[in-house]
């Protein structure tokens, strides 16, 4: 077809925030559909806080991205061509896409779903791998029991936000960690929480021990450094601790800090555990299926944040670590 796909690949490795120098920006020729193969136009990306791991060499969870690839991003986007029966022309679909204008598919790892019922940008965030995250996290392993202390950092992000819900859905008590007054206001009158720290203002240690007062039975961790310390310095006896992510490390040019305060696990019979989503993919389905009947019955609340515009990825996806951004970051793909 006569089209051209942009794409973002990676030139160098970052060194602390990503810089315009890190990325290059290169164009091809769509090509046809081959034999089994889908051609999708991607018109949402998904910019999250794991694609700063997914650039640096070493050994992780998932193979990083090799300098001149194009940039690993979840998308969505629709079918414009298909020699898949699976796959009609119209199609809507998610899937690993990566930071391009279109992308050809032999089908695996790509996922139907409906704007009728929920708009796209939703389908990358609170029934995507973000919600996802947080639906097993605190229920598999945060073992979320009803009336659990259960505390949140980034408490504002695309995961936090779900987490929290979550936990009040399952009868929990649930304080938030966030970024300044608003973030806050957020996070107690829209998303319900009983409580928000916000961490630029308070003590976050003595915030907790007023707002938690029996200890924290879970807490669910998105951001490490200091907050992770004030938090294990709060756990109840028996806490679950679950590492989700650490943003605060990932621009690190001193080392990663890791914990101070982790004999705590040891005084309160604690214990700490990491973990990705990525490890309970065969039950995507029950999950997203349960959160959209929550959605569906206005018991759960999504929110994404819309950037627009395909060539401002490298300067978007700086919102997410600088603190820019409320609820679930999304990149609209401007059409051709």
């Amino acid at each position: 077809m006569a089209a051209t796909n942009r794409q973002f690949r990676l030139a160098a490795r970052p060194v602390g925030l990503p810089k315009p120098s890190d990325w290059k920006l290169t164009e091809e020729p769509v090509r046809d559909p081959g034999p089994g193969e889908v051609l999708v136009k991607i018109l949402y990306l998904s910019l999250d806080p794991a694609m700063r791991g997914w650039m640096n060499e070493g050994r992780s969870y998932i193979e990083p991205v090799k300098i001149g690839d194009v940039m690993r991003a979840g998308a969505a986007g629709r079918v414009i061509a298909s020699n898949d029966p699976s796959f009609a022309v119209g199609d809507h679909v998610t899937g690993a896409f990566g930071v391009q204008e279109y992308v050809i598919s032999n089908g695996k790892g790509l996922t139907k779903v409906d704007p009728k019922l929920f708009p796209l940008p939703v389908y990358l965030g609170t029934l995507g791998l973000t919600g996802l995250t947080a639906y097993f996290g605190l229920l598999e392993v945060g073992q979320l029991k009803a009336g659990d202390t259960v505390v949140i950092s980034g408490a504002a992000g695309a995961t936090g936000m779900v987490a929290g819900q979550i936990a009040k859905l399952k009868g929990c008590r649930a304080v938030g960690i966030a970024g300044g007054p608003e973030k806050c206001a957020y996070v107690t009158r829209e998303l319900g929480f009983d409580a928000c720290v916000d961490y630029k203002r308070e003590n976050v240690t003595q915030a907790l021990r007023q707002h938690c007062p029996q200890g924290i039975n879970v807490y669910f961790d998105n951001v490490g450094g200091e907050i992770l310390d004030a938090a294990l310095l709060n756990l109840a006896r028996g806490a679950r601790v679950v590492i989700c992510g650490a943003i605060s490390q990932y621009n690190t040019t001193t080392g990663i800090k890791g914990p101070s305060n982790y004999l705590s696990l040891l005084v309160n019979s604690a214990r700490m555990e990491g973990f990705v989503v990525f490890n309970y993919a065969a039950r995507y389905p029950e999950a997203a299926c349960e959160m959209a009947g929550w959605i569906g019955q206005g018991k759960l609340k999504s929110r994404e944040q819309v950037v627009e515009g395909f060539e401002t990825f490298p300067d978007a996806l700086l919102k997410l670590f600088r603190g820019e951004n409320t609820g679930k970051l999304v990149l609209k793909v401007e059409e051709p």
